[in-house]
């Protein structure tokens, strides 16, 4: 009988009904709805086609009774702002998905108080692994964590311990890039708005620009602190060129900041780019590639970073033992118009 056409709509429809009316064992149809668990195409079929006249839907909280696993991810991400972060999130949730796994997205910031609520708030969750991007972990969080048997994967963010996963671009080799692009273009006077040096990611790549810039014989014009944030980028912005020496290009420590430093370049300061100065970013979002801003980035390799970083959480949850990861993965410089390549010239 189909339950849906009975007097009582609104009864549960169990796996035990399932299994009833389909003809076979509860712990078949629990096969059937479990992502990696084998079963017959014929018992498949049976399966879902009574669990569908039946109107039946797993219970996801019973089940993680029965395996210990809730199958459900935790995402932390810093802010949004940026367009790097809702590309990275929207693949990663794919990826993850496409693995049988569900997605809680969190947002957090840097300081330590926030940041424990949360990863709490994913621990009572009884989530079977974390994601940070760009949001740090104490010792405490991560011993938290490790007693809790969640692993835990930086993604966008390095750090200095050794129990846990990280995943990043090259920062240090991409800021090399980046400097020595410059100095072969006949630039001299290299200034850097730089990323939130609390950040491995901003101290990687102001560190890879001082080198580059060093192997040159040159040393950085000025080093402002930008901060990840796009009003403190166009301070920096005008501070460079509120003297009576100014820059004559500047890397930017992601493109967020480098639009707001573009903006201010053009439209309060009245400067052409690259005529007057050349600007180069980090990260090569959507938006660098518009002609608005036709922006010359470095590249960070988003797809093999997430499929670096769900390999490295995956591999943990299910048991391979695998140790930590510490993946670096190397991008790209994007070269568009808003950097010279040699003197006075565009690409």
């Amino acid at each position: 009988m189909d339950r849906r056409m009975t007097d009582t709509p609104f009864a549960k429809v169990t796996a035990t009904d399932v299994a009833r009316l389909a003809g076979v064992s509860q712990s078949a149809v629990s096969r059937v709805f479990t992502p990696g668990a084998s079963a017959s195409k014929a018992t498949i079929a049976k399966v879902r086609a009574a669990a569908e006249q039946l109107g039946y839907r797993p219970d996801p909280l019973a089940r993680a009774m029965i395996t210990g696993r809730t199958r459900i991810i935790g995402l932390i991400v810093a802010y949004l702002e940026n367009q790097f972060y809702p590309v990275a999130l929207e693949l990663l949730s794919r990826a993850l998905q496409d693995r049988g796994y569900h997605i809680l997205i969190f947002l957090a910031d840097n300081d330590d108080r926030r940041s424990a609520e949360v990863m709490q708030e994913l621990i009572d969750y009884r989530v079977d692994g974390i994601v940070t991007a760009s949001v740090a972990m104490t010792n405490d969080l991560t011993a938290r964590c490790e007693g809790a048997g969640i692993p835990v994967v930086l993604f966008n963010r390095g750090q200095d311990d050794p129990r846990l996963s990280e995943v990043t671009s090259d920062n240090i080799a991409g800021g090399r890039r980046v400097a020595e692009f410059l100095a072969d273009g006949g630039h001299s006077r290299i200034a850097h708005v730089a990323g939130w040096q609390g950040s491995s990611t901003g101290r990687d790549r102001a560190r890879g620009f001082a080198e580059g810039l060093a192997a040159r014989g040159l040393a950085p014009f000025a080093v402002i602190p930008g901060d990840y944030s796009r009003e403190t980028a166009a301070r920096a912005a005008r501070a460079l060129f509120a003297g009576p020496e100014v820059p004559d290009a500047i890397f930017v420590g992601n493109d967020h900041m480098a639009f707001a430093v573009m903006d201010t370049l053009r439209f309060d300061l009245r400067l052409s780019i690259p005529g007057d100065v050349s600007v180069v970013g980090y990260d090569d979002v959507p938006m660098a590639g518009f002609p608005a801003y036709d922006l010359t980035t470095l590249r960070q390799p988003v797809r093999r970073m997430v499929e670096a970083t769900v390999d490295a959480l995956l591999s943990r949850i299910e048991g391979q033992d695998d140790p930590p990861r510490k993946t670096r993965i190397a991008g790209p410089l994007i070269i568009r118009g808003s950097a010279r390549t040699t003197e006075g010239r565009t690409p």
